[in-house]
């Protein structure tokens, strides 16, 4: 599995704002936002319920993860993934550190992926 999730209750923009601030409390800010219901109607004029992806960093991890791995850019940053679900609920959904920087074989890295997934899990635990 490469991710884990909750339901959460409330307005599409307002879970948004609560998972930005649950990343900031742990370090993490948001670097991207990609609106892919609003990419997909421009580009190619389809309708989709509210998608956000979120892009998450903590910069001294980041660093410290470069820092062992130069090319480990191409697995950064931490996505953070808000869905609406076709009942209405909502979905915050998180890349899973360990089994994305597992990719890397270097023991550093994946002692810095536990340590994330950790704090990503935090972030989880708050929105319940």
């Amino acid at each position: 599995m490469y991710s884990f999730s909750i339901k959460v209750s409330g307005d599409f923009g307002a879970i948004i704002e609560r998972v930005t601030e649950a990343l900031k409390e742990q370090g993490f800010g948001v670097i991207t936002e990609i609106d892919v219901k609003a990419v997909l109607k421009k580009k190619i004029d389809v309708d989709r319920r509210p998608y956000m992806i979120l892009g998450a960093c903590n910069p001294k991890l980041a660093n410290d993860a470069i820092n062992a791995d130069a090319d480990i850019g191409l697995l950064l940053p931490c996505n953070v993934l808000v869905r609406e679900e076709e009942d209405g609920s909502n979905t915050v959904a998180f890349m899973d550190p360990v089994a994305v920087l597992g990719l890397v074989e270097q023991d550093a890295v994946k002692e810095l992926a536990t340590r994330v997934r950790g704090m990503l899990e935090k972030v989880r635990d708050s929105l319940a």
